[in-house]
């Protein structure tokens, strides 16, 4: 997908588990959006094959529509409607919808009678999700779900979507948060770029065995000193982040200390240990 001389998404190759939930974690502009508007039938693909319960969001639109849950950013919800009574009247068009009533009450949504365009961000962002889950979906689409959403209200949305999961839904979310990623997803898919680089479980995604040790320095620090004291090479993974991995000496934390105080620079936030998902997602973002 191309947006001018600007290439949003290449050769991206994306599957997902049906009955699972697979998050699409990426950088503000990695293609994330663009990605989840094609699957969801919004904007046609301009080349490559998409298929959605193994139909194309486009031509079988209609086919699709009653299957499909879809919660872009924005958008999608009347600014003049009462947000709760626009889920319920979506409720009528589906053979078998769910209780818009209990969804409300489960994600904390009280205000029932103020018009939508007059609702918090918060508000707006859960009556939205509301609408994409009511008609009872096989797979759900999120856009970043619960982006602007104070830590309960994110909490309420996780554990409903862990329950829907239960009952067999298939839910794609993309987030750029690492512990949504890591709290909700079966499945993760690294997206930079435009393009997938990592995608596995979160045990296999942060199951490096090898010991490593993270530290945050000045820009462009100069690490060749520090790399011949630790005995393996101490790469900077993104702008001031550094990472060695290997056979580490005992008292690594202590050599980095010492090399920083000779060179005039600050090394903080020291860590040792198994690579995390974060630290993967810095590796491979770059």
């Amino acid at each position: 997908m191309r947006y001018g001389d600007v290439t949003a998404v290449r050769d991206l190759h994306l599957m997902v588990p049906s009955g699972q939930i697979t998050a699409v974690l990426g950088r503000n502009g990695a293609g994330k959006t663009t990605t989840m508007e094609v699957c969801a039938g919004i904007r046609p693909a301009q080349s490559g094959v998409v298929q959605v319960l193994g139909a194309n969001p486009i031509r079988d639109r209609v086919t699709l529509a009653p299957k499909v849950g879809v919660m872009l950013q924005s958008g999608g919800v009347p600014g003049s409607s009462r947000g709760v009574e626009f889920a319920h009247h979506l409720a009528g068009m589906y053979a078998h919808p769910l209780d818009v009533t209990l969804l409300a009450q489960r994600l904390g949504v009280s205000d029932v009678r103020t018009a939508y365009r007059r609702m918090s961000g918060g508000e707006q962002q859960r009556v939205r999700l509301i609408c994409a889950l009511v008609g009872r979906p096989e797979l759900v689409i999120l856009d970043e779900p619960t982006s602007g959403l104070d830590p309960l209200a994110r909490g309420l949305v996780w554990n409903l979507l862990g329950d829907l999961k239960a009952a067999g839904l298939t839910v794609v979310v993309s987030t750029h948060q690492f512990d949504e990623a890591e709290r909700l997803a079966d499945h993760i898919v690294i997206v930079a770029r435009g393009a997938v680089v990592a995608s596995g479980s979160p045990r296999e995604l942060g199951a490096a065995e090898a010991d490593r040790v993270t530290f945050l320095s000045g820009l462009h620090v100069s690490t060749e000193d520090l790399s011949r004291n630790i005995g393996v090479p101490v790469l900077e993974i993104s702008p001031g982040r550094y990472v060695a991995e290997g056979v580490l000496p005992d008292n690594t934390n202590d050599v980095i200390l010492a090399w920083a105080r000779d060179h005039g620079v600050v090394a903080r936030d020291i860590v040792r240990g198994r690579r995390t998902l974060e630290d993967l997602f810095h590796e491979v973002s770059q």
